[in-house]
C-alpha cells in the first residue's frame, strides 16, 4: 500500500474559522494549490491569499442558498479516485478530473445552534450536507488522500508535510480518517437526537451517543482495565467542564466520585450552605449550615472514618476556614463552585489534593437521557429529576410530623436519592446522622447506618447515638414492618417513604404503635 503520498491541491470549506489564515499560509508556502467555497474563500483571499472558487473546478455556480457547491463529480472524483487504478486514472483525464489530495472541512455548527434554542427551521438550515458527503469521501480514500477535521489537528499536519517533504504517510491518513469518520457519526448522532425530541419520539428506532475525548485515564475502576474520559458537549456545571486548579489528574473513580457529590449538593436548597463528602459514589455525609466551615463539620461528623480520602462538594464558594478544615484531613477533591485566592493558597500545600471550581452548579430539574451498558445493549432512561414538596407529602399516621421533622424529612428524602439503593437515611436537624447504602435488604440497610451513628458517638464523646431523634428517609417503601422497627429501635421519631406496599396498613400500624410519624411521598428513588 502506498505509503508518502505529496499533497499539492486541497480544498478547504470550513465553518470555525480559528487559525485558518495562518493554516492557509502555511500550506501555500508549501506550494499547496488552494481551493474553496464560499465564506471561507472571501476570507482567505482578503488575506491576500491566492484561492480559487469550487464553482470554478465543478463549472457549476453555488446554489440554492448554498445547499448545492460541493455534491459534483468534479469534487468527489478528484476524492475517491484511486491514483493506483489505471481505470480511475483514465476516467479522471477523460472527464477532467484533477485529483483533490487534501480535505480540511469542519461542519456547519448544528450543535451550537441547538444549544442556544433556536427555532425548528433553524437547525435545520444548519445540518451540514456536503461536508460529511466529502469527509466521508476523502476518509474512504485514506491510501491517497489527507483529510482534516478539526483545527487542533493543523498543527500536526503542517508537522507530518514539514517531516516528510510536504507528503503524509499512511499512517497519519489512516489516523486522520478515523478521526473523520467519528466526526460524522457524533454529527449523525446530534442530528438524531435533536430530531427524536423534536418529534417526542422517546424511544427511536435506533439510539447513538457520542463524546469528545477529554482525558486518558491511568485506568479504569481497577490497574488492569484501561479507561478514558469523554465530554458530551452540554456544557452541564460539574466535573466535566470544572477547572482544576491543583494536584495530579483525576482518576476514573476520582470522575466517578466528583460527579456524584456535585450532583447531590446542587440538588439541596441552595439557600443555605451545603457540604457532601462522598465515598465510592455514595455519600458518608450530608449537611447544610449558617456558614460553609459548620456544614463542613456538621457532614464530616456523620462518618469520620468514611470521610478519610472522600470527595468533597460544596454548593458556595469555598473560604479560608472551610479549607483550613479540610485540609486538616487527607481528602481526594473538592469541587466548589468557586473558590477564594485565601482558599486556594491553603490547599496549595496539600499537593495531593485536586480542587476543582465549575463557575456555577447545574440544574437539578434539568432533564436528560441516562444510559448505561449491559451485555448486548444499553439500558436508557431519563435522569432522576423527580422532586417533592411539602404539599406532595400524605401523612399516613395518627401523628402528624413537627415542622422541624417535616425540615428534616424533605432533607433526607433529597439525599436518599443519591444513595445506592438499598438506601436508608437517618438525619437530624439538617445533617445525615447515619447513612445506609446498597444492602441486599433494607433492614440491613437501616442497621447498618444505625451502626455507623453509634460508632460516631462514641468518637465524639456523646452519651447517646446521633440518630436518637432523627427522621429516617427511604428511597423505596418498606416491605415489612420489620426495617421500621429498627429505625424506631435506634431513637427515629419519624419516617419518610414512597409507600405503595402490599403491606402497607401492617407497617403504618406499626407506626402508630411506636409513636412514630410516617409521610408518604407516593415516589421512589431506586439508584442502582
Amino acid at each position: 500500500m502506498t505509503d508518502l503520498v505529496p499533497i499539492g491541491r486541497a480544498l478547504i470549506s470550513v465553518s470555525d474559522k480559528g487559525g485558518l489564515i495562518e493554516f492557509a499560509r502555511a500550506l501555500a508556502a508549501q506550494g499547496v494549490e488552494l481551493i474553496s467555497t464560499g465564506g471561507t474563500s472571501i476570507a482567505l483571499r482578503a488575506a491576500g491569499l491566492k484561492v480559487r472558487d469550487v464553482s470554478d473546478v465543478t463549472g457549476f455556480p453555488e446554489m440554492m442558498d448554498g445547499r448545492v457547491k460541493t455534491l459534483h463529480p468534479m469534487v468527489h472524483g478528484g476524492l475517491l479516485a484511486l491514483r493506483d487504478d489505471d481505470e480511475h486514472l483514465v476516467a479522471m483525464a477523460a472527464h477532467g478530473i484533477e485529483p483533490i489530495d487534501l480535505l480540511v472541512v469542519n461542519l456547519y455548527p448544528f450543535e451550537a445552534t441547538v444549544a442556544k434554542g433556536a427555532s425548528y427551521d433553524d437547525c435545520i438550515e444548519n445540518i451540514d450536507i456536503g461536508g460529511p458527503a466529502m469527509i466521508r469521501a476523502a476518509s474512504k480514500n485514506h491510501k491517497f488522500v489527507t483529510v482534516v477535521t478539526d483545527p487542533e489537528d493543523y498543527t500536526a499536519l503542517l508537522a507530518e508535510m514539514s517531516a516528510n517533504d510536504g507528503a503524509t504517510s499512511l499512517k497519519f491518513r489512516t489516523r486522520q480518517a478515523q478521526i473523520a469518520y467519528a466526526r460524522t457519526a457524533a454529527y449523525d448522532t446530534a442530528v438524531s437526537t435533536w430530531m427524536a425530541g423534536a418529534i417526542a419520539e422517546e424511544a427511536p428506532r435506533r439510539r447513538s451517543f457520542s463524546g469528545t475525548l477529554a482525558q486518558t485515564l491511568r485506568y479504569g475502576e481497577n490497574p488492569h482495565q484501561s479507561a478514558a474520559f469523554y465530554t458530551d458537549g452540554t456544557n452541564r456545571p460539574g466535573v466535566a467542564t470544572a477547572k482544576q486548579w491543583q494536584g495530579k489528574e483525576l482518576s476514573y473513580n476520582n470522575i466517578n466520585d466528583t460527579d456524584a457529590a456535585f450532583e447531590l449538593v446542587a440538588d439541596l436548597d441552595r439557600a443555605n450552605p451545603a457540604c457532601v463528602i462522598v465515598k465510592h459514589a455514595n455519600p458518608c455525609g450530608v449537611a447544610v449550615g449558617e456558614t460553609l466551615a459548620q456544614a463542613y463539620e456538621r457532614a464530616f461528623d456523620c462518618d469520620r472514618t468514611s470521610a478519610f480520602g472522600g470527595i468533597i462538594a460544596l454548593n458556595q464558594t469555598l473560604d479560608g476556614e472551610t479549607a483550613a478544615k479540610i485540609a486538616e484531613i487527607f481528602t481526594e477533591v473538592v469541587i466548589a463552585p468557586d473558590a477564594t485566592d485565601e482558599a486556594k493558597a491553603i490547599f496549595a500545600a496539600k499537593k495531593n489534593l485536586r480542587l476543582l471550581t465549575t463557575g456555577a452548579l447545574p440544574d437539578a430539574t434539568e432533564k436528560a437521557l441516562a444510559w448505561r451498558q449491559v451485555s448486548g445493549g444499553f439500558l436508557v432512561q431519563d435522569r432522576d429529576v423527580g422532586q417533592i414538596s411539602l404539599a406532595d407529602l400524605k401523612v399516613v399516621t395518627k401523628r402528624a410530623p413537627s415542622e422541624a421533622e417535616l425540615a428534616d424529612m424533605l432533607f433526607a428524602w433529597k439525599v436518599a436519592k443519591h444513595v445506592k439503593s438499598n438506601a436508608i437515611i437517618y438525619v437530624k436537624d439538617g445533617a445525615t446522622v447515619g447513612v445506609g447504602a446498597g444492602q441486599m435488604s433494607r433492614l440491613d440497610s437501616t442497621r447498618v447506618a444505625a451502626r455507623k451513628s453509634q460508632d460516631m458517638a462514641e468518637v465524639l464523646g456523646l452519651p447517646q447515638p446521633t440518630t436518637v431523634g432523627s427522621v429516617v428517609a427511604s428511597d423505596a417503601f418498606f416491605p415489612f414492618a420489620d426495617g421500621l422497627l429498627a429505625a424506631a429501635q435506634a431513637g427515629a421519631t419519624a419516617i419518610i417513604q414512597p409507600g405503595g406496599s402490599m403491606r402497607d396498613a401492617e407497617v403504618i400500624a406499626a407506626a402508630d404503635e411506636a409513636g412514630l410519624a410516617m409521610v408518604f411521598t407516593g415516589m421512589r428513588h431506586f439508584r442502582h
